[in-house]
């Protein structure tokens, strides 16, 4: 048994539907030509009660945006005393930056909240929340969104869990390094030092084997090792946050190849295995010194790897991208070891991106996915 205090997660999937509220906007895109206005199509939520106090709200969603349109998500709360939030933008989105930069939205902080790049960051507790998605020009079709609220307690240490049913499986997960990128298009984040996010997605779009096709990939030097990961880096790449590593843009991202996805907080590595056993890999996020995750080899205040499997003994089996090549991208990383670095207040508690095709069923959870 646990001797820890497990994060509170709740995920909640919407469907955006009709009916459609129709209006105009006038938007400036700080990243572009200055302001335009657009029509509109907006849809709301009712409010969605999350059934405890939470501190954090993540939205993710998969989308289609053709030339000509784009859209926003934006979040309200109601805090524990009963007030009611404005609305928060969690980012605006497009496939490609013609109409409108992809971009997260800075400066919203105020009493109630903030928003730091993908995640609102309540000032108190929040009990219940409405999503909405405004959708500009024409073209735009979002096939699934979803809200994850949490509450995670203050951890320095976790305790390891014991292994579950995903000992033994190691998945094929193909292996990419972002090493081997360095200096690729520094434009989006600086080339291969911070690609870990577009090479854990290029790894699990293509374990599904979905992705860029070559038509989409004619501009990348015929040259380069793997251009689906540069493709993956301009897809994600977010103009304010200026990087790849927005949670809920390499969920959109993989949802253009036609792949269902969400942000989600996972509590144990045994909660994580059940996803491993039906044969679905989990890109997870964590933070570590060296010495705290044996066989790195390097230290980072935010790294994104793919968990691929675990050993029979429980270990994990890690697709990590910091490698210098793709051959050395499969590692095996002590359970207790990884576990504490990506579950501890000070690496992501739990974050992870589950990807998967919409016709692979999800093994039964306890509300997390």
């Amino acid at each position: 048994m646990l001797t820890v205090d497990l994060a509170g997660v709740a995920v909640r999937r919407f469907t955006v539907a009709e009916p459609l509220e129709a209006g105009t906007a006038r938007v400036a895109d700080p990243f572009g030509d200055g302001a335009a206005t657009w029509p509109t199509l907006r849809w709301t939520s009712e409010e969605t009660p999350v059934g405890f106090p939470a501190t954090e709200l993540v939205a993710s969603w998969t989308a289609r945006t053709r030339p000509g349109g784009w859209l926003e998500v934006e979040l309200q709360a109601r805090t524990a005393a009963g007030r009611t939030t404005k609305w928060y933008s969690m980012g605006r989105w497009a496939e490609g930056d013609g109409d409108v930069h992809r971009t997260s939205v800075p400066g919203q902080g105020d009493e109630d909240g903030d928003v730091a790049v993908d995640t609102f960051v309540a000032r108190r507790p929040v009990e219940a929340y409405r999503v909405r998605v405004t959708m500009y020009g024409s073209g735009v079709r979002v096939e699934r969104l979803a809200v994850m609220a949490s509450a995670v307690p203050y951890r320095s240490a976790v305790p390891v869990s014991p292994p579950g049913p995903g000992r033994g499986v190691a998945l094929d997960v193909p292996r990419l390094s972002q090493q081997a990128h360095a200096g690729h298009f520094p434009q989006w984040d600086g080339g291969g030092q911070n690609w870990c996010g577009p090479a854990s997605l290029a790894m699990v779009m293509a374990y599904w084997g979905r992705g860029p096709g070559p038509e989409e990939l004619a501009w990348v030097p015929p040259q380069d090792p793997c251009p689906a990961v540069d493709h993956a880096a301009g897809g994600t790449y977010d103009h304010s946050y200026q990087g790849t590593g927005n949670w809920s843009f390499g969920v959109a991202y993989a949802g253009r190849y036609g792949l269902d996805g969400l942000v989600t907080r996972l509590r144990s590595l045994r909660e994580l295995e059940r996803l491993v056993a039906a044969g679905i890999p989990v890109i997870t996020s964590q933070s570590f010194r060296e010495h705290e995750l044996p066989g790195a080899g390097y230290s980072t205040g935010g790294h994104i790897m793919v968990v691929a499997g675990f050993t029979r003994e429980g270990d994990v089996i890690a697709n990590d991208p910091a490698a210098p090549g793709d051959s050395g991208v499969r590692r095996v990383y002590p359970r207790a070891a990884f576990e504490n670095v990506w579950l501890r207040s000070s690496g992501s508690g739990g974050i992870a991106y589950v990807i998967h095709p919409p016709g692979t069923p999800l093994p039964p959870s306890d509300g997390t996915w």
